[in-house]
This record gives structure tokens, sequence and C-alpha cells, in this order.
């Protein structure tokens, strides 16, 4: 049984060279002749979409249930269960980790190995650390046909050699935030639930100018949920014990002068910006709070959006469309974006999902280094443990039946005194 992996950088399930070989039709000896299903979230879209048109629940066996209220485990598990009713030759796996949590991503690791009893299996990955214990070859597919074979261990060992990383100090901001309290946000016993479900409980949760979180938990955990206490107008945050920079939460303060003391990110903001602008003018658009840059930028402005660029290593992209640049790129520039008034407190909400491991290390050598050189304080938010991040501190939900309770996780290399409500 012969069963590799692919790595998906550059490359896309919708090409040419997929429908290929799903058909039989491609170049890989083996395979030619034999029909293959693909394992995609492409492929679970188009069922959703049969579900909105013509009320087709194929995927699901429980009285009409859309598989769009699953979660994101049950929906893999369930497209997997029917494709495996259709007895393909092969099975390509895009990607098939992505968004999901740890217990989800080993359940799935189960019933694939089970599958690679019976056919082949083509993994497309972005992360080494995704490739599946049964898959001993990688293959490589250079330019002009040709098809290069790796063991897995050689490929890794050889990927790791091109890291890249950043020397240059971020810059300071134009103007300081001034009369920022120490304590930024204060969560007492803070508890949501929504149709008499409780999606967390006593949440109590205190974050101070400076430092670096990692909030983690399982899917549907309320990481979403207690994010959008801070960042957004969630009605349930008011009447309770939540203070965000020195004011009970629905004391007064609008939701935009809260916005306006925290920089955002996330990997959906790029879809927001389909514009004309360059990557120097979404960095200077910042300064201005607006989706894109409509106002002309003073001399000062402009160099420190350039400095920014600098310390992300695009000074030579700074005229680019922002639309055409890479994904890594886009979301570096748009972390530069949130940071450039060095806002007191910094969200990065998934900002490594989806993106393979060279702009994953990118990416968290820019994190740590704004950590390092900024007193912003960070709530970087993944389900996915960074090799190389470096937060002070770990915030993680527990998921149960009556609510997802926290706990602080102390990193043991940070000497970072607790008060007693952490």
């Amino acid at each position: 049984m012969k069963h590799f992996a692919i790595e998906s950088k550059g490359l896309s399930v919708k090409q040419i060279w997929m429908q290929q070989l799903l058909k039989g039709e491609g170049e890989i000896p083996f395979l030619q002749g034999k029909k293959g299903l693909l394992f995609s979230t492409i492929t679970l879209d188009k069922f959703i979409d049969e579900e909105l048109r013509h009320d087709k629940f194929l995927l699901t066996d429980k009285g009409g249930r859309s598989i769009r209220t699953y979660s994101s485990g049950e929906q893999r598990k369930e497209l997997l269960k029917y494709q495996m009713q259709q007895k393909p030759d092969f099975l390509v796996l895009d990607n098939p980790f992505d968004c999901l949590d740890t217990e989800s991503v080993h359940q799935l690791k189960i019933q694939l190995e089970k599958v690679a009893e019976n056919i082949p299996i083509i993994q497309l990955f972005k992360r080494h650390t995704d490739i599946l214990p049964f898959i001993t070859k990688v293959l490589e597919m250079l330019p002009g046909g040709t098809l290069y074979w790796h063991p897995v261990q050689a490929y890794i060992l050889n990927a790791a050699k091109h890291l890249q990383s950043l020397h240059v100090t971020i810059p300071s901001a134009l103007k300081p935030f001034e009369n920022t309290p120490r304590v930024l946000v204060d969560m007492n016993r803070v508890s949501v639930s929504y149709n008499n479900q409780i999606i967390v409980k006593d949440i109590c949760w205190k974050i101070k100018k400076g430092e670096f979180w990692h909030l983690k938990g399982s899917n549907g955990s309320g990481k979403t949920t207690l994010l959008s206490m801070i960042y957004g107008d969630n009605p349930k945050a008011y009447g309770q014990e939540l203070y965000l920079f020195g004011h009970k939460k629905g004391s007064g303060e609008s939701v935009w002068s809260i916005k306006e003391k925290i920089g955002y990110f996330t990997p959906s903001l790029t879809d927001n910006f389909r514009g004309s602008h360059n990557a120097l003018q979404m960095i200077i658009s910042g300064l201005m709070d607006s989706v894109g840059l409509y106002a002309k930028p003073s001399d000062l402005q402009k160099k420190l959006a350039q400095d920014w660029l600098r310390v992300i290593n695009m000074d030579d992209k700074k005229h680019h469309p922002f639309s055409e640049l890479s994904q890594i790129n886009q979301r570096l520039v748009l972390i530069a974006r949130a940071m450039i008034k060095h806002p007191p407190l910094l969200i990065l909400d998934e900002p490594s999902t989806g993106i393979d491991d060279e702009s994953a290390r990118l990416l968290v050598a820019l994190v740590n280094q704004i950590a390092r050189q900024s007193n912003s304080a960070i709530i970087y938010v993944s389900h996915r443990t960074e090799p190389g991040l470096k937060p002070h501190f770990t915030f993680e939900l527990v998921k149960s039946n009556e609510g997802s309770t926290g706990r602080v996780v102390v990193d043991a290399l940070i000497n970072r005194p607790l008060d007693n409500r952490h």
C-alpha cells in the first residue's frame, strides 16, 4: 500500500492537476486509471450547498439535521464515513487538521489510520507535524512536471534550513496612549449562557500592561465568547464584573472608545481589504482606524509605516498591491497595522491558522518581538501551541457540560508574579 504526502505550499486543490489526479489521469504511475475522492473543506462546502439548495442531507442521517450544526471535528467524521461508503480507489486529504482542536485531531488521526489499511492515502500538508505517522515519503512537484520523492525526515530537516528571522527593532508610536491603567482587563466570576446553555462559567482573568497571554481551549469552549466580551459589543458583558481599561463595561464608555485602545487581527480580516491599496497604505490606515487609506498621510506617518515594513522584511514590497501579496505577507502587514499605534492591548485571533511551517515561524518571531519590545499586552488565541512562541502565561478554557471554566498556566521560564485573582 502506497501512502505519501505533498506540501501544499503554492498548490490549490482547485487546479487542473488535482482534477487529473482524482480521475486517474495524473502523472503518478500507480494512481493512473484509478478514481479518487477529495477529503476537503471544499468538498464539505459542496454538501452544505446541496442542503441549502435541494434539502439533500447526504452526510447526516439524524432526521434531516444539517451538517452545518456539527462541530468541525464531527463534520470531518461524517464526510470520511460517507466517502468510504463510495469505495474510492484512493483518498486525497487536503490539510485535514486545519482549525481542529487537539482532541479532534487525535480522533481524526485514528479514523484515517484505519482507512489507510485498505486504500492509498495522499495527504496535502502545510505543517510537518500534521503528516500522518504511516506516511514515509514526501512528493515534491518540480517545475516542468518532474516528480521527486523524499523520505519524510530528510524533507523536514531540509525545510528547517530555510528559516527566516527578524532583526530590526520595532518603531515607537507617534503618539503614546496616556493614562493607561496597569490592569487592562479584569473579569471577576464572569458567566455567559445562550438558550439556557452555559458557555463559560465563573471566569476570573486579569490582564495587565505588557503581559503576553496565550488563550487556548478546544473548539466550542468559549474563546470567541470571551473575545466578544472584550473587543465586541456583546450584550452579555453588561451587568457583570467586567472592567476594561479601568471602567466597568456598560458604565458609559462606548464600544468605539474601547476599540481604539485595542489592536485586533484575525485572518478573515484579509477579506475586508479588496481595494487597490498597497502594503504601505495598509499599514498607515491603522493610524486612522479605517478599512484602507482615504486621507493623505503625513511624512511622519509614511516614515513610520516604512519602518514597520522594514521590521517584517517587506521594505521592497511597499508599493505592492495588498491583494496580490502572499498569505503570510498579508498577515504580517495587518499585524503591523494593528500595532502601529502601540495599543495598550493587542488581540491576535488564530493568526497562524492555515499557514505553513516557515510562515508560522516568521509570524511567531514577529509576535515575540512585539512582546519583548513594547508595553502592549497581547492575547494570542490559538488551539495550536506554536513552536517558539513565548507567552508569559496561558489561560486555558476547560470545557464541560456545566460550561467552560478557566485556569492559568505560568510559563516556567518567565518569572512573573501572579496575584491571587490569577
